[in-house]
């Protein structure tokens, strides 16, 4: 027993020894690679500390919003998140045998809230939706090790999505918070148009760069105001403290400004409505139209549209700042030039209206007066005018409206601007060859009435603005103001191209001719006369060019003028390129026409509103359902006019209803019960809707519903 004991207390001391060997040299070990790090390698790590803590960041500021005339937004920041699973997460490793019916309900609760679609832009029309269960089950019968880190299970969504997926079959049995979940978020900032494509080229869109994952503007007013918008960026570098190395803003990033724009929601609403109402009736390629206030230039509206090729209208290239022959609305510009340089004295003044050359005049030769010249747009007739301070020198023309400003960027806000294109008619060509006196003639008259030049529709709008405005030449813009990230204005004032066009005289007399275009008995643009408003302008005509000659199939319809004559308050130029066989006093000059109209019975001309509709006339219009009994409501008011809206059926489950005739509300709630959103334009009943009834409906689908009464 004795001997038993002494070989334990052996034992017992060995192992004691083993121990206390292990610690001593665990220790040396310790203490050499103290000794290494703080001695030997000493030099290595404090540069590697160095440059740690020298390392500095940019902090990405926060970009500005744009604004409407009245505050609401039309462009801003929204911060989104991505939500992902981590696959090879130890709480998704370590579960064992795979649950499967709680991974086929979370799918099928994805399936329901946020479905996978493809082939969206290749097929319009067929959404194929993918299966969660499919894309679950495939990830998660891979070898744990192969399985993907960030399985994204919705892109762009709120903390609301992020809290409701979380609480989904399979993914709330993990508890836990913070990295420890397998359940997370990417937060990221995207820029959101609450109007959506309203205005869409004259606001524009951004992009983000790939290698410095900057955002900034491509496009419209996100692009030219962008050194405005984008801010200025911080600076963070890293601190050494107590518990860590952590960021320290050295400088913080300032936040870009608010522009407040010179847009008014209602009226772009309006001339959006107005064109594509237009360009639907007559069969156009596209439209554009600006619509701007007087007194002050800002651009109260602009549109363009085109046709996309299933046959709808969408918005599109930038046209109102693109040059195009303006045809016979540079008529009124040359007049203007005319009486400023005292070629003819007054209104009632002649001139012989004969054909020369190859100008004549589809209402006859003739002396005519200056009234009757643009009245019945004569060609001849204001090349003869031009001729009497140009005929012996042509290229003066060109420097007469070049002292006027003719040739200079407007630098009106919106991207893609372009000046003027005039050639000046030289003695010699570019080979030194004299051209002749007869040639330089029918050059100078073709300009004159609006051939052989190209002006962007809104510079044409500018000089008509100045018309309307007794010769002040203010300068078109969108940008009315900025606001920093203290809430602080700075509006900026009117600014002139030049302090005056022309004379207020001047101005008088060139839009005393202009009406008779309207109102007089020979006037090409009889059409827009209406009542309530006194609408005047000027039309023109030209054929597009194509391959390098003129298409004689197609015409550019141009309308210019402003509104009310006796005082205008609103300027307006509209351009629509459709098949030849109709008239600028069908096409572009009934855009102008109602949005006049349509501005009056709104109470917009500082009048009171009427709400009295173009087609309405005199009387009220009752517009009810076929269940009301609406005999009482239209004895009452007089009206003799009736509209009934059709009321909601059953359609066919999965597809787009046809919702013409229906009132608003009735087509909104059937449409949201399919799923699909709702845009509405006008007011009234459904007179068109951009998706036809009978396509098959899909998630997050669109579509655009035109009302009129």
């Amino acid at each position: 027993m004795a001997q038993k004991k002494q070989n334990n207390k052996k034992n017992i001391l060995f192992r004691y020894l083993v121990i206390c060997l292990a610690f001593i040299f665990f220790s040396l070990a310790v203490v050499f690679k103290l000794f290494n790090t703080t001695v030997v390698d000493a030099k290595a790590w404090n540069e590697r500390a160095h440059r740690e803590l020298s390392r500095i960041d940019t902090i990405r500021p926060e970009r500005g919003n744009i604004l409407s005339d009245n505050g609401n937004i039309l462009a801003c920041n929204l911060k989104v998140y991505d939500i992902k699973i981590d696959l090879r997460h130890n709480k998704v490793k370590g579960l064992g045998s795979i649950p499967w019916e709680k991974v086929d309900s979370l799918a099928d609760s994805l399936d329901v809230y946020y479905p996978r679609i493809s082939n969206l832009r290749e097929h319009p029309d067929t959404f194929t939706k993918y299966s969660w269960r499919t894309r679950l089950r495939r990830e998660l019968e891979k070898d744990p090790d192969k399985r993907p880190r960030a399985l994204r299970l919705a892109r762009n969504k709120t903390l609301e999505d992020f809290e409701h997926i979380k609480k989904f079959p399979f993914l709330k049995d993990f508890k836990g918070k913070g990295f420890r979940n397998p359940v997370y978020r990417e937060e990221r900032n995207i820029r959101m148009y609450p109007y959506g494509r309203m205005a869409y080229r004259s606001i524009g869109r951004v992009n983000e760069n790939a290698a410095t994952r900057q955002i900034h503007g491509y496009s419209g007013l996100e692009k030219d105001l962008d050194s405005l918008l984008y801010g200025k960026p911080g600076l963070s570098k890293k601190v050494a403290l107590t518990n860590g190395i952590t960021n320290w803003v050295a400088s913080p990033a300032k936040r870009g400004f608010d522009i407040m724009t010179t847009i008014d929601i209602d009226l772009q609403d309006m001339l959006e409505e107005e064109l594509h109402n237009i360009c639907t009736e007559s069969s156009a390629e596209w439209g554009t139209a600006i619509l701007m206030e007087v007194a002050t230039g800002e651009i109260k509206a602009i549109s363009n549209i085109e046709r996309l090729e299933d046959g709808t209208y969408g918005e599109a290239l930038n046209r109102a700042v693109l040059p195009f022959e303006p045809g016979s609305v540079m008529k009124p510009i040359s007049l203007m030039i005319a009486f400023e340089d005292g070629l003819v004295k007054s209104v009632h003044d002649q001139v012989s209206c004969a054909p020369f050359q190859k100008t004549s005049d589809p209402h006859g030769g003739g002396m005519k007066t200056m009234k009757q010249v643009i009245e019945q747009s004569s060609n001849p007739g204001i090349a003869r005018v031009i001729f009497r301070g140009y005929e012996k020198d042509p290229s003066k023309f060109y420097d007469r409206l070049a002292g006027l400003g003719f040739f200079e960027p407007i630098r009106s806000g919106i991207a893609g601007e372009c000046t003027p294109r005039i050639r000046k008619l030289l003695p010699k060509d570019s080979r030194g060859n004299n051209i002749t006196m007869t040639a330089r003639h029918l050059d100078l008259a073709r300009q004159a009435y609006g051939y052989n030049t190209e002006l962007p529709p809104l510079f044409t709008l500018s000089v008509y603005n100045a018309i309307a405005n007794g010769g002040k030449y203010v300068r078109p813009h969108l940008m009315k103001g900025l606001r920093d990230e203290n809430g602080v204005d700075s509006i900026i004032p009117i600014q002139y191209i030049r302090d005056r066009i022309c004379s207020e005289e001047t101005a008088r007399k060139v839009r005393e001719c202009i009406a008779e275009v309207v109102w007089g008995e020979h006037g090409t643009a009889r059409a827009v006369r209406d009542d309530r408003v006194k609408v005047v302008g000027k039309t023109g005509t030209a054929y597009p060019v194509e391959k390098g000659s003129y298409n004689t199939a197609k015409r550019r319809y141009a309308f210019a003028g402003f509104f009310p004559y006796e005082n205008p308050k609103y300027s307006c130029i509209a351009l629509v390129l459709g098949p030849a066989g109709t008239s600028a006093n069908r096409t572009s000059g009934q855009v102008v026409k109602n949005m006049a109209v349509k501005m009056y019975s709104r109470g917009k001309l500082n009048n009171s509103s009427t709400y009295l509709t173009e087609n309405s006339g005199s009387n009220p219009v009752v517009v009810g359902s076929e269940k009301c009994d609406h005999n009482i409501l239209a004895n009452a008011v007089g009206a003799k006019s009736m509209k009934h809206y059709r009321v909601a059926k059953n359609h066919p489950e999965n597809t787009i209803p046809d919702v013409k005739g229906y009132d608003a509300p009735s087509a909104v709630k059937l449409l949201e019960e399919r799923g699909v959103n709702v845009r509405i334009k006008g007011t009234g009943y459904v007179v068109a809707q951009s998706i036809p009834a009978g396509t098959k409906t899909a998630p997050n689908q669109t579509i655009t519903l035109h009302l009129k009464i």
